[in-house]
């Protein structure tokens, strides 16, 4: 057994319970709503979660650091590069919660120096729990997961998403347009950690988009380990591992990846510039 089956374990368990939090918030109504930086959606449920989840971690894990969007986002890169931390994003899809979507998840990630080695993805309102283990495999309510088998970039049915920040969006509406000319069609989930999840379980053929390493450390993980290819359209930073680093980050099942890649980066610099 894999030494990080344990943390993999409590992971999702804690999940699962942070799940059950933010259900019976929304349930309850009355939800404070505020924003960060003006723009991006922020729940008094997220806070909730996020205290539930840093509180449970602390409690088992002391010397462990802990990377949470709403409690430590301006973590150093170094101190994330070293040693035993936790990427915890305790309501991915802020905006489908609020506006009673269900396509809402917690995600907790455990990384060692950079390294991601297991993750767990729970969705409250579609009751699915996602696991990953770095070299052991990805279940969706304990099923072993596979990606899906195409092979053909014009049958793929990509996903992506948007920034909250307006001024970011007209190259992401001109990438949009290049890349739909060539596949079956794009879903915008609202929840990146599900689009990967969703990748890992076939319903996504591919999946890009720029994101926080709270979206997707632990979902790109369960994506890897259900057999699909992972990476970056750019050249990742010296001083950031792979594992976290979120920019244009890429993720398909093996038959479109390489194509997928290919198509992204064809877009002309002065095509995907504001």
């Amino acid at each position: 057994m894999s030494p990080c089956q344990p943390i993999l374990v409590f992971a999702a368990d804690l999940a699962c319970r942070a799940g059950a939090l933010i259900a019976a918030e929304r349930e309850r109504g009355g939800l404070t709503l505020s924003y960060k930086e003006g723009v991006e959606l922020l729940t008094s449920a997220d806070l909730k979660s996020d205290e539930l989840i840093r509180s449970e971690l602390t409690a088992a894990f002391p010397s462990h650091r802990i990377l949470s969007e709403e409690s430590s986002p301006a973590m150093p890169q170094e101190e994330r590069n070293q040693g035993p931390l936790w990427i915890v994003d305790p309501i991915d899809g802020t905006v489908n919660f609020a506006y009673g979507f269900a396509s809402v998840a917690i995600s907790i990630a455990y990384a060692e120096d950079g390294v991601v080695q297991a993750g767990a993805v729970h969705s409250p309102f579609l009751q699915e729990t996602y696991c990953g283990l770095k070299g052991g495999g990805a279940t969706l309510n304990g099923v072993p997961l596979r990606t899906g088998d195409c092979t053909q970039l014009e049958r793929a049915l990509i996903g992506t998403g948007f920034p909250y920040e307006r001024q970011d969006r007209p190259r992401l509406v001109r990438r949009l347009n290049h890349v739909l000319m060539h596949c079956r069609d794009f879903r915008r989930i609202g929840s990146a950690a599900l689009d990967l999840c969703w990748v890992a379980a076939g319903r996504l053929d591919g999946f890009y988009e720029t994101l926080k390493p709270w979206d997707f450390a632990a979902a790109c993980l369960i994506a890897r380990e259900a057999g699909a290819l992972t990476g970056h359209l750019g050249k990742v930073p010296e001083h950031i591992p792979p594992d976290l680093c979120g920019e244009d980050v890429v993720a398909a099942g093996p038959g479109i990846y390489h194509e997928l890649v290919a198509l992204l980066r064809a877009v002309p610099p002065e095509e995907v510039q504001v």
